[in-house]
């Protein structure tokens, strides 16, 4: 089985930082960060593909990056310049495919169980 686990989360003040990781059991090719606000979609922030390849959310491209160790199974997101509009849950997704896009959501079918990050004003 595949099993995905988030860690890193946390309360932190507008412009802090936060960084994300995230161990899988396995490899898969396709990993990234998704999050979701109450009363909000799930919505991608950021994939990395097996040749290192990176897609952003538009809202964080620039602040936050995104990256994997060397073995390929452990997943970690730098958030930099954090803002009130980036609290929700985060969860740790993959899919095993040749293609890795931000969404749809439902495209990544391996969950972590979410770490929540909360950027106060």
């Amino acid at each position: 089985q595949v099993q995905l686990m988030e860690s890193g989360g946390g309360s932190v003040q507008a412009g802090g930082s936060l960084r994300l990781s995230c161990a899988a059991s396995v490899y898969i090719r396709c990993m990234g960060w998704f999050r979701q606000a109450p009363g909000k979609e799930r919505e991608g922030v950021a994939i990395i593909d097996s040749a290192g390849v990176r897609r952003y959310l538009y809202s964080v491209a620039g602040r936050f990056t995104i990256s994997r160790d060397a073995a390929k199974t452990t997943l970690s997101l730098q958030m930099n310049s954090l803002k009130p509009e980036d609290t929700a849950m985060y969860y740790c997704a993959a899919r095993d495919g040749s293609d890795c896009p931000l969404g749809p959501t439902t495209l990544y079918v391996y969950w972590g169980q979410g770490t929540q990050v909360t950027v106060s004003s």
